[in-house]
């Protein structure tokens, strides 16, 4: 056996078994991810990277979670990064530049800028979502699709680490 026959039967196994785990884990474990709009500014970035957890059946969400999903816009291929402001059931409102979600005023400490727009009230329906961008005046978001809830199945997976490549650029 020649020394090149020798190398492939050594290392081919092992880096079949190393890409068939990569791409396992990317497709249902977590993914890194590049954020391409300002709708997230100033939390996440032009550029940023995000780690994105997709084990959904894991972990429960939560009000004020980064989540990525298919959007409810025809033809819209791109994924989507925005808050998650509406759980099923919730009530959702902006007034006077303020968010309320059940009645009750909102803290959103991660605004810099205060909302120039009103929405609803809309209560979101049951197994969607309601997702605002953190950059609420510039955002394509929930307040401007035709249909403002994203169905459960659409999620892939919440933000777990946020990486800011901005920083490094400056």
């Amino acid at each position: 056996m020649n020394k090149l026959t020798k190398l492939v039967k050594d290392w081919v196994p092992t880096l079949l078994i190393a890409i068939v785990l990569s791409l396992l884990v990317r497709s249902y474990v977590a993914e890194a991810m590049s954020v391409p709009t300002e709708s997230m500014d100033p939390t996440i970035q032009v550029g940023d990277r995000v780690i994105v957890e997709k084990m959904l059946w894991a972990t429960s969400l939560k009000h004020g979670d980064i989540v990525v999903f298919h959007p409810p816009i025809a033809g819209e291929t791109k994924l989507f990064v925005k808050r998650l402001i509406g759980l099923p059931g919730d009530i959702v409102q902006i007034k006077d530049g303020v968010l309320y979600r059940n009645g009750a005023k909102v803290d959103e400490t991660y605004l810099t800028v205060k909302m120039d727009y009103s929405y609803g009230p809309v209560t979101v329906p049951k197994d969607h979502y309601f997702f605002l961008g953190d950059n609420r005046n510039i955002s394509f978001d929930a307040h401007l699709w035709d249909t403002p809830f994203v169905a459960k199945d659409k999620l892939i997976g919440k933000v777990v680490l946020e990486i800011p490549l901005h920083k490094l650029r400056h």
